[in-house]
């Protein structure tokens, strides 16, 4: 990785400090480590700001600011690392540690659904349709 521990300047709300980096990098490194080709050019950490910043912005991937990687290069990553599941894995291992933290149980035992921001089909509020007898 190039420049990965060079200090980043915060630009955006969405952007990882060098708090949240250090971890994150130390994850990225064990679970999906660089082995094999050309030296890796990209900064995984601009990746994972561009991709924090649409997850927060909600912006087209072709409107990224300039500021960030390509927009193809980001694909790329959120796709490859979406299909081997390793956002999922560093999720799970961040939500793990938040909890040990604040001491609790690393599993959540359980969940609160609010049935006002559960929503149905169409066909589930509709009023039963009463069947006459023939």
């Amino acid at each position: 990785m190039t420049s990965d521990n060079v200090h980043t300047p915060v630009r955006y709300p969405s952007d990882l400090s060098d708090e949240e980096w250090a971890i994150i990098e130390q994850m990225l490194n064990e679970l999906d480590p660089y082995k094999t080709g050309r030296r890796r050019d990209s900064n995984l950490r601009e990746i994972l700001n561009a991709i924090f910043y649409l997850n927060k912005t909600g912006c087209p991937w072709r409107y990224l600011p300039k500021d960030f990687p390509p927009y193809t290069l980001v694909n790329y990553y959120y796709n490859k690392w979406t299909q081997s599941g390793l956002l999922d894995q560093i999720n799970t291992e961040l939500r793990t540690r938040l909890r040990q933290t604040k001491g609790r149980n690393p599993d959540p035992s359980s969940a609160i659904t609010d049935s006002q921001s559960v929503k149905g089909t169409p066909e589930s509020s509709a009023a039963p349709v009463k069947k006459t007898p023939i």
